[in-house]
């Protein structure tokens, strides 16, 4: 016998709502993935542009770009009435545009054209193991022995991954490697004094405002570098790149990663960044012949093996250091 008309009309709804958020999910999974394909192909584009232009080149068109960008998305969200935020969290949002964008991108820029695309791709990768540090320095988080070993085996594998440099004594590339490390650490900072202003105004409001506010002090500094390109010169095929990889990369990459982690949860998103270094490490291989030996790849491996245990070491829920989520860039 049928059911009644009013169990079916309740049932079929159901059904109908599983199979829209199953096919969201999976929408959401393939936008993860294109992304991460899009962001690790993006070190060699950014090493390409940044030969050409100047690192400080890139830098003054860059954020000559991105505030337009961030308050479109404003006007778009809001219209002309944009959200309303206190002195005290502008305030705040003006360190975050300081600690993002000036010293995090700027040193990212640099230590990447200092670097090769894979060691920049890892280090960067090492994010969540400084916002561990820096939550158990505030004393907001303690480590667990676990954590602690990951840590451990994180900077073991740095080690060896880098051991080539260090012993043969390239330390231009080596310091661009350090200055990617320094780059990490002010991400993670980011990152751990963004979250409460994320809880308060939500993630596009803090994004936007902290663009708007971080740009004009980049401006100011690449002006003089930004002056010596000339841009009536510059290639059709860097002035691609730059677009790519300022809004393709950036501006709109972070948007998508933020509709990813809304649907489908930053604990099942954010592993999912370990699969970037290898994309970037594959890229730069096939585009511009960049090499790797053995020991090369075996202390990369260790490093993120270091990295997911330091990451997902603790069992607490909604723990800040497994929604640590890669560069601001």
């Amino acid at each position: 016998m049928p059911p009644p008309t009013d169990t079916l009309a309740t049932v079929l709804p159901a059904e109908d709502r599983s199979r829209e958020f199953h096919a969201k999910e999976r929408l959401a999974l393939w936008a993860a993935l294109a992304l991460l394909l899009v962001w690790g192909a993006n070190f060699s584009v950014q090493k390409a542009v940044f030969n050409a232009l100047s690192p400080g080149g890139f830098l003054f068109v860059r954020y000559l770009i991105m505030p337009v960008a961030a308050a479109l998305l404003l006007w778009s969200r809001h219209g002309a009435h944009w959200p309303r935020v206190g002195r005290a969290d502008l305030l705040a949002l003006l360190k975050l545009g300081i600690a993002g964008h000036l010293l995090h991108v700027t040193l990212v820029t640099y230590g990447i054209h200092w670097s090769t695309a894979f060691s920049s791709s890892l280090i960067l990768a090492l994010g969540p193991v400084f916002t561990l540090l820096i939550l158990r320095a505030f004393g907001l988080e303690r480590m667990t022995r676990a954590q602690v070993i990951g840590v451990a085996v994180a900077c073991v594998g740095v080690l060896v991954f880098l051991s080539d440099k260090l012993l043969g004594g390239q330390w231009r590339a080596s310091g661009g490697d350090l200055v990617l490390l320094v780059a990490a650490a002010f991400f993670s900072y980011y990152t751990v004094a963004a979250k409460p202003l994320i809880e308060r105004h939500g993630g596009v409001t803090v994004m936007a405002y902290a663009t708007l506010l971080g740009s004009a002090p980049v401006v100011l500094l690449s002006l003089p570098a930004g002056l010596r390109v000339d841009w009536l010169q510059v290639a059709p095929l860097i002035w691609a790149g730059m677009l790519w990889a300022v809004l393709v990369s950036a501006f709109l990459g972070w948007l998508v990663w933020g509709w990813v982690n809304a649907v489908r949860g930053v604990a099942r998103t954010a592993p999912l960044l370990y699969l970037m270094p290898p994309v970037a490490g594959v890229v730069a291989w096939a585009t511009t012949g960049e090499s790797y030996t053995a020991v090369k790849l075996a202390g990369a491996a260790i490093a993120l093996g270091g990295v997911a245990l330091a990451q997902y070491a603790s069992s607490a829920p909604r723990d800040p250091v497994r929604e640590s989520v890669g560069p601001v860039d």
